[in-house]
């Protein structure tokens, strides 16, 4: 993993990561997004250092669509959202870094609140810039861990 990438970094435990990390597979890490989007919202990333899907193996690319489905569910049924949206990230400042898909449980009452959906309820987050309360990512995260490994193991 990349010394300087952020994702790499929080995997690799060099940048602290709020409830630490929540499930693996033998090629993806989901953790907590560290960002403003929420208690609730994933990343999914792969566990190597790659900066498009196109990069893709194929044993990433056979666990990635039941991986996505499975945290879509978990933040679904954590949160109680309405909508679970399930958007690529890949840039940083204008340069390709280390992709992640963001899983952001959503509700009515956040977009009432913002008055917007989708790209721009994410945008108006970022913008608010509100950062979820530790100890309630700490939370979520032991539980979406412990709900990881029982639909795994299902």
């Amino acid at each position: 993993m990349g010394e300087g990438c952020l994702a790499c970094d929080l995997a690799a435990g060099r940048v602290a990561l709020p409830g630490g990390l929540i499930h693996r597979t033998r090629h993806w890490l989901v953790e907590h997004c560290i960002g403003p989007l929420g208690v609730g919202t994933l990343v999914v990333k792969p566990r190597r250092h790659v900066t498009e899907v196109a990069e893709l193996a194929d044993g990433e690319v056979a666990e990635l669509g039941p991986l996505l489905r499975m945290a879509s569910a978990i933040a679904r049924d954590l949160t109680d959202a309405d909508q679970v949206y399930n958007c690529l990230w890949s840039h940083a400042g204008g340069t390709p870094v280390h992709i992640h898909y963001v899983i952001q449980p959503v509700t009515q009452a956040q977009m009432d609140e913002l008055g917007v959906y989708g790209p721009e309820l994410q945008m108006a987050m970022f913008r608010r810039g509100d950062l979820p309360d530790p100890g309630l990512v700490e939370r979520f995260a032991a539980t979406a861990r412990a709900r990881f490994v029982a639909t795994s193991q299902a």
